[in-house]
């Protein structure tokens, strides 16, 4: 599933964004809740709790997507390196000139 966000564009930074978002969103729930709704302060909480349960996930993803970052990253530095290498096997060695 990972991989599937990493190729379909989802970043790591923009799960962090997601999990810092969720918990400015759960405090502003909490308080918009408490203030202007008439259930009062335990619907106000509930609210908080929810909202605030997202952001552990989404660092979480955000963790995962990073390895799938770094993973990918170094595909990309291993096929560089190979064709170097065999670059440098099909250029002739002047050592002998």
């Amino acid at each position: 599933m990972i991989s599937t966000l990493h190729r379909m564009g989802l970043r790591s930074s923009m799960m962090y964004t997601a999990g810092l978002a969720s918990i400015g969103l759960a405090a502003a729930s909490w308080f918009l809740s408490r203030n202007y709704e008439a259930a009062g302060q335990d619907r106000a909480d509930r609210w908080g709790i929810f909202v605030g349960e997202w952001a552990p996930t989404f660092f979480a993803m955000g963790v995962a997507l990073r390895m799938e970052e770094m993973r990918d990253m170094k595909r990309h530095e291993m096929a560089e390196w190979q064709e170097t290498q065999q670059q440098a096997m099909r250029t002739p060695s002047r050592a002998g000139v």
